[in-house]
């Protein structure tokens, strides 16, 4: 029986296992190896994954650093990320917790205490010797009272009267109200202030743009001079002329240059962008709508000024105020309940065994009759802070009258300066037209050329300074006649 087992192991399963575990050896290291090579494309595609993150974000980043804006996206941009817009905001919810702290005043109070004595020695007291058969004026000293004392106990208290609660009340709204309104202050002058950064980029650049045709024009009547002066038809002055014009031109041009980027910079900043930002703007001066001013017939214009409201606000407040200042002549009611425990013992172990409540409800009535007089100059003083503000409001329609006065004659002035200066620039152009082709032509001079330059680039500065003002001059005007509204 042995002896077969023995011989079919020799025959059978020796060859076959000698057969099998190259096979099984060879598929370790496959498997092995693919094994490894699985590994190493994962590795790859993670590496993969994380530098194609990397250059999206970076991509995200740089293309989050590059605007275009119109002027109403521009003001739209500062109104979200404008420091002062920002504070106002929150200012606005700093008010809405002060409305909510007040109304907590008169909701009812709860309150708990917890108290733990170990008495050391314990007070003594001394009672009359009568009271133990003692001759008369002596004392006996005793001592009242356990080593462990425990408290606890709940409060609630409430508010069922009281004047300067109930006008706290009032005040508190209407300090929301002022805060609401100052909010909108703050953005009415953020706009302005972008609006004014945002045309002085614009004239920067129409100014960038007369040089840049004035130099191109200059550098070809330069080059044909120059030529002419090789050629013996023309002298050494007459390119030296022109030569100082290019020079001085090309120094202006480095100058507005320079100026351009401070007022991008400034209109960046107006809007609470970073200055690193890159911004173009996307409006031309020949869209800005510059129209004949129209006189203000309507009286009540102050109305829609944020500052008088603003000031018809603290008015309020300042009546509120003298209200609240004659409560302080009434009584004040409070209620109150409260339960405790007392607990009292010789030893800690069994303090809390035994446990000796307390309860008691009851009201409070509390009234100042006499306060020697401060009361009553408290209350003068008020009635003081409202006529004050009464002068104030009468002296903001007079001053919001003035200022839509003087506006609509300063814009007016403008228009029709600019309107000048357009037809000077024009004839400038014309003149330096003509004198050129005299030049050309051999009938005309370089100095009457150079002086037409000149005056072709006086009449550029006065174009671009009449521009300023009459741009500068219609946001002032619709401030002050109340049409910019946030």
């Amino acid at each position: 029986m042995y002896k077969k087992e023995e011989q079919i192991l020799n025959d059978v399963i020796s060859p076959l296992f000698v057969s099998i575990t190259p096979l099984l050896f060879n598929y370790c290291q496959l498997s092995l190896k693919y094994k490894v090579l699985i590994m190493k494309q994962k590795t790859y595609i993670i590496i993969f994954l994380l530098l194609t993150a990397g250059m999206a974000a970076r991509a995200q980043s740089g293309d989050s650093l590059n605007y275009s804006f119109s002027l109403k996206q521009a003001v739209d941009y500062a109104l979200v990320h404008q420091a002062a817009v920002l504070n106002a905001a929150v200012d606005e919810e700093i008010a809405k917790n002060t409305v909510k702290h007040t109304l907590g005043i008169g909701l009812p109070q709860v309150s708990t205490s917890f108290n733990f004595q170990d008495y050391l020695k314990l007070p003594t007291t001394l009672l009359p010797g009568e009271l133990a058969g003692q001759p008369a004026g002596t004392l006996i000293p005793l001592k009242f009272g356990t080593k462990y004392n425990s408290t606890g106990a709940i409060e609630l208290k409430q508010l069922i009267f009281d004047g300067s609660y109930l006008v706290g009340l009032q005040a508190s709204k209407t300090y929301k109200e002022l805060s609401v309104r100052n909010s909108r202050r703050t953005r009415i002058e953020t706009a302005v202030a972008v609006t004014k950064a945002y045309y002085s980029v614009l004239v920067s650049n129409e100014q960038l743009i007369l040089i840049d045709a004035n130099l191109g024009q200059l550098n070809k009547t330069l080059h044909d001079t120059e030529a002419m002066f090789k050629n013996g038809f023309s002298e050494k002055i007459d390119v030296d002329r022109l030569q100082v014009l290019k020079n001085n031109l090309e120094t202006e041009r480095e100058n507005v240059t320079r100026l351009l980027t401070v007022n991008i910079d400034m209109l960046k900043f107006q809007m609470g962008m970073s200055i690193e930002a890159s911004l173009s703007l996307t409006d031309k001066i020949s869209n800005v709508r510059t129209e004949a001013a129209v006189a203000v017939t309507d009286t009540a214009v102050y109305k829609r000024r944020v500052e008088y409201s603003l000031l018809e606000t603290q008015k309020k407040l300042n009546e509120l105020d003298l209200k609240r200042q004659k409560s302080f002549f009434l009584p004040t009611l409070s209620g109150f309940a409260s339960a405790s425990k007392n607990f009292q013992s010789n030893e800690l172990s069994n303090l809390y065994d035994l446990s000796y409540p307390t309860s008691v409800i009851g009201l409070t009535l509390s009234w100042n009759i006499i306060s020697g007089g401060q009361r009553i100059y408290q209350v003068r003083n008020a009635k003081l802070a409202v006529k004050k503000t009464e002068n104030d409001l009468l002296n903001l329609r007079n001053g919001i009258s003035m200022e839509v006065s003087t506006g609509q004659k300063l814009y007016s002035n403008a228009l029709r300066s600019v309107e000048n200066q357009e037809r000077n620039l024009k004839l400038a152009q014309e003149i330096l037209r003509v004198a050129r082709i005299k030049y050309e032509q051999g009938v005309g001079s370089s100095l009457e050329v150079t002086t037409a330059e000149t005056s072709q680039k006086e009449a550029q500065n006065n174009y671009i300074r009449a521009l300023y003002d009459l741009l500068i001059n219609k946001v002032d005007l619709d401030q002050a006649t109340g049409n910019i509204n946030y």
